[in-house]
């Protein structure tokens, strides 16, 4: 259940991605513009988490678990109805206040329930729920443009949204008990928060996950226009494309999550980085000399993106696990540098007239900043044991 509701943000993003190129002819809009409804959904994610994630760890997870979803239901259908870019583009942002919810409360709840090693594991087991998101929801999505327009993509979301209500409202527990619940408002939130950022690994994993999205999100923005417009693929390959690149992400966190008892989960996000930074170099070189060819790019792709299947569940596990008694902040912290990140990187992506050379540029510089940050300001102290 909880892997479902940390599926919300790539089905809302994944599910979208085949019908970019057609809601940019029907609603008349620019490549750029069709993106921002992507950045205005991230954004509202990045900045639905800060204010879900403390007050779940005041109120309790349900509550506003159960709020969230409806006005996601809500949203959603909402999409469907658009009659213009900027109107998706606001309800889009809604739709990631709302949805917020959902993402940063499954991680809080892992962490209420599971520390050290099991929380590795745990986290890494969402994925794969998570990460069989990315590989359904483009296929899904491709086949609903064989019978609908762009707009039944977002009616299908609304019953998957109404759908989360109900199985939540029936199987999750709250996992926050009173005596653990700390105190709300405005002030105890901002003391949280400046708590949370004073310690200096934990701000270095921070940076690690926001850095990992960016690369992630250029790549999801990015991937529909250099394979299906540079290369000239079908929406149906590129979902078939998409999927097998998350099936990757899936199957290495997979193996992280068998792994982290035996190997420290920081040596595995640094194994991850080292992967990704490598397809990444890889899309650059071959763009840049004018030589790649589908397989080519589809192959750096898929490095790239299996290597995110170790970073991620495992700089989450550090992260977190610094902070359980306010996991819900931490949780919070850590989603919304995610989501803001990904929302600078997304239209970044798209600058300079190559798909190709655009993504990789930024994959590249997100990637190294990754890096930099797991080196210094997340390194492990003398005599302290890589957890």
């Amino acid at each position: 259940m909880l892997g479902g509701l940390s599926a919300t943000p790539p089905l809302s993003t994944d599910l979208y991605l085949p019908a970019l190129p057609q809601v940019a002819d029907d609603l008349g809009a620019s490549t750029p513009q069709v993106q921002l409804t992507l950045t205005t959904y991230i954004l509202g994610l990045a900045f639905g988490q800060l204010c879900v994630g403390p007050l779940s760890d005041s109120v309790g997870r349900r509550r506003p678990l159960m709020v969230g979803l409806v006005a996601f239901t809500a949203a959603s259908l909402l999409c469907a109805g658009a009659p213009s870019v900027d109107a998706l583009t606001a309800l889009r942002l809604v739709q990631g206040l709302s949805g917020s919810a959902g993402v940063v409360i499954a991680r809080a709840m892992v962490s209420d329930l599971y520390e050290g090693p099991a929380a590795a594991r745990a986290y890494s087991r969402l994925m794969v729920v998570t990460g069989l998101a990315p590989v359904l929801a483009p296929l899904l999505g491709g086949q609903i443009l064989r019978f609908t327009s762009w707009r039944g993509i977002y009616v299908v979301l609304g019953i998957i949204g109404a759908t989360l209500l109900v199985a939540s409202a029936l199987v999750l527990r709250e996992t926050v008990p009173l005596r653990r619940r700390t105190a709300a408002g405005p002030r105890q939130v901002a003391r949280s928060f400046a708590r949370l950022m004073r310690d200096r690994r934990f701000v270095g994993y921070v940076i690690v996950q926001a850095m990992t999205f960016g690369a992630l999100f250029a790549y999801i923005s990015g991937s529909p226009f250099l394979i299906q417009t540079v290369h000239g693929a079908s929406p149906q390959l590129f979902s078939v494309l998409f999927g097998a690149n998350a099936l990757g992400m899936v199957v290495a966190s997979q193996v992280g999550g068998t792994l982290v008892g035996r190997v420290p989960p920081r040596r595995l996000v640094t194994a991850g980085l080292v992967m990704s930074l490598c397809g990444g170099a890889g899309l650059l070189a071959a763009s840049l000399v004018g030589g790649q060819g589908l397989a080519l790019d589809s192959a750096v792709l898929f490095v790239i993106v299996a290597g995110v299947g170790l970073i991620l569940p495992n700089s989450m596990a550090l992260g977190i696990g610094r902070h359980s008694r306010t996991a819900g902040g931490a949780a919070a912290l850590l989603g919304s540098a995610q989501y803001i990140a990904g929302a600078l990187a997304a239209p970044l992506s798209g600058l300079g007239g190559d798909p190709a050379i655009g993504m990789a540029v930024v994959i590249v510089v997100a990637l190294t900043l990754a890096g930099t940050a797991l080196t210094t300001l997340a390194r492990e102290g003398r005599g302290q044991p890589s957890t």
